[in-house]
């Protein structure tokens, strides 16, 4: 793994970037991994927190996962592989009680076919990813996927399980858990708009511990079981089980992870202005679709590419994927004691409920984003009712799920049908109709 020293491997001058081949001094890059970690961290401890899978064995397969894509991209992408929150939904509703193996045999199902898509990729290109999901559609199919969980993080707030019922034992109350989400997303959005760089560019895990030091004084939190956990030790590994019917509810979740790959290639490529990383994209595909199927296999979160990292690598003009390499093997070492694992599951309902309504907004609105950066015009028929339908499907679900035998299909999954289904029909219809269908929008910005 050959690095290319840039400068005099201390500092980077105003007008230049630390590229991807090169690297800073190693206590330079040290640094810079510890950086990648925490813009990481928050979004990537909350997915298992809210979906009942074990932190710490979420955090190992993130760190494994991104050093494996760094082996097959060949050190040419600068990239985090952290936990992905397309995949909550499908989670919460194939999870039965505390067995979460159905949902790992759904994540591993998706992470083959995302792989397969790579490869599809490497061969001929992505100019059929554009036919198929034209700017409209990958936007509608990010934003429901985010507007879909509304439900889910309204109940965290209100201190509820994705059943309805109260959460027993270390959960406080429901007055309190309110306060607490208040409290986390007035942190989040004063931090948000008072700093700028990194500290506002985390301001979601800086929330996440004012809220939990506010809980900390209410006296509402339970350390039974980080005093019991061992400073060392491996994860909790769980295997999948076999369960077809989920995975209607899955497999639509490789649009969107599509859509956030090949989006976060084009931004790498245009921040290093280097083109040649755009041809990357099967690769980082597969190697996406690779760690999503290791992850399942060994009971932890789907992965993904995070923007979040992106954004620091935008802010300190470093790209060296020797900085990530560093971030992966500090994720795996932390990964490595139970008490930590121990230590994020006394986060209270209210804090993650805080955070979650501002991150799921969040994502729904890249969707719209997508389409405002690629001018979608919705006074266009086609471009119109496919995106109506599929939204108030995807919201109107939340939790809920509709089962067809035994096949299961979630707000995602039907939201995601119906937004490619009805353009691609309302566009055929105008052909035979004998109208010349122009494209009404251009491809998305990265």
């Amino acid at each position: 793994m050959p690095w290319t020293l840039h400068g005099d491997g201390k500092s980077v001058a105003p007008d230049a970037i630390v590229k991807p081949g090169e690297r800073l001094g190693w206590p330079q890059t040290i640094g810079f991994g510890a950086q990648h970690v925490v813009a990481m961290f928050g979004a990537t401890f909350l997915v298992p927190l809210i979906t009942g899978f074990p932190p710490s064995t979420t955090l190992l397969f993130s760190g494994i996962g991104t050093l494996l894509f760094l082996v097959i991209t060949r050190n040419r992408v600068p990239s985090y592989l952290g936990s992905s929150f397309a995949f909550i939904a499908p989670v919460l509703a194939a999870t039965s009680g505390d067995d979460f193996s159905a949902a790992l045999f759904g994540i591993v199902v998706t992470g083959v076919a995302l792989a397969v898509v790579g490869l599809v990729v490497n061969a001929v290109g992505t100019g059929w990813i554009h036919a198929l999901m034209p700017p409209v559609v990958m936007g509608a199919i990010v934003a429901l996927i985010g507007f879909n969980l509304a439900q889910a993080s309204w109940n965290n707030v209100i201190n509820l399980d994705a059943g309805g019922s109260f959460m027993p034992g270390r959960k406080p109350a429901d007055n309190e858990s309110v306060l607490l989400a208040t409290v986390t997303v007035v942190a989040i959005v004063v931090i948000a708009a008072v700093f700028r760089g990194l500290i506002g560019r985390i301001a979601v895990l800086l929330g996440f511990v004012v809220g939990y030091l506010v809980a900390l004084a209410m006296g509402v939190l339970d350390f039974t079981g980080v005093e019991a956990a061992a400073w060392i030790g491996f994860p909790e590994f769980t295997t999948p089980s076999v369960d077809w019917a989920v995975l209607p509810m899955f497999l639509p979740v490789v649009f969107v992870l599509v859509a956030e790959n090949v989006g976060h290639v084009r931004s790498v490529a245009h921040l290093v202005e280097d083109d040649s990383i755009n041809e990357m994209t099967g690769k980082t595909l597969f190697s996406d679709g690779a760690a999503t199927i290791i992850a399942g296999l060994g009971g932890g979160s789907a992965t993904t590419t995070y923007g979040e990292n992106i954004g620091v690598m935008s802010a300190t003009r470093v790209f060296s994927t020797a900085a990530y390499w560093v971030a992966g093997v500090i994720a795996i070492l932390l990964a490595m004691s139970p008490k930590v694992g121990a230590l994020l599951f006394t986060i209270p309902n209210g804090v993650i409920g805080g955070a979650t309504l501002a991150l799921y907004g969040i994502i729904g609105l890249i969707g719209v984003r997508m389409w405002i950066d690629a001018r979608v015009d919705f006074g266009v028929q086609r471009n119109l009712f496919p995106v109506a339908v599929a939204l108030i499907l995807a919201m109107g679900m939340g939790n809920d799920v509709l089962t067809f035998g035994d096949i299961k299909l979630g707000g995602i999954a039907i939201g995601t049908a119906a937004a490619l289904v009805l353009y691609h029909l309302m566009a055929g219809l105008e052909k035979l109709r004998g109208d010349e269908v122009r494209s009404e929008e251009t491809p998305a910005k990265a």
